[in-house]
């Protein structure tokens, strides 16, 4: 796999993420399908308040694999050199809480997609 295919790939699936953190701040009742299933139905308004924030760490990490790659911001790879391996470690991480999870839901939704975003980002990090 080419390094602007992995990152491709990468940021399609944070894409999908980010707008589903976007649904749930908006108050969408998916709340059984993140943060562990902890708040069926739509999110308390502190757990929206932190959708938000995630969607400007997610949009980052995004940012970090497209300019390590060299697929957009070309003055940023020097940023991404030394933050890459952030992402990845992000990406385990964001996998083994998906694999852990309680809520079923969210571990057949969100499981193999942080899966292929970890698999994605380590290949932008090797490459």
């Amino acid at each position: 796999m080419t390094l602007s295919l992995a990152a491709n790939v990468f940021s399609i699936l944070i894409t999908v993420v980010i707008l589903f953190q976007a649904a749930l701040a908006a108050g969408m009742p998916w709340g059984e399908y993140a943060m562990g299933g902890k708040f069926p139905g739509r999110l308390p308004a502190s757990m929206r308040v932190a959708c938000l924030i995630q969607i400007a760490v997610l949009a980052l990490l995004a940012l970090i694999v497209l300019s390590k790659a060299e697929v957009i911001l070309p003055g940023w790879q020097k940023f991404a050199e030394s933050t890459i391996w952030f992402v990845v470690a992000f990406s385990v991480i964001a996998s083994i809480l998906n694999l852990i999870t309680k809520s079923v839901r969210e571990k057949r939704i969100w499981a193999p997609v942080s899966i292929v975003m970890l698999l994605s980002s380590l290949i932008v990090a090797i490459g």
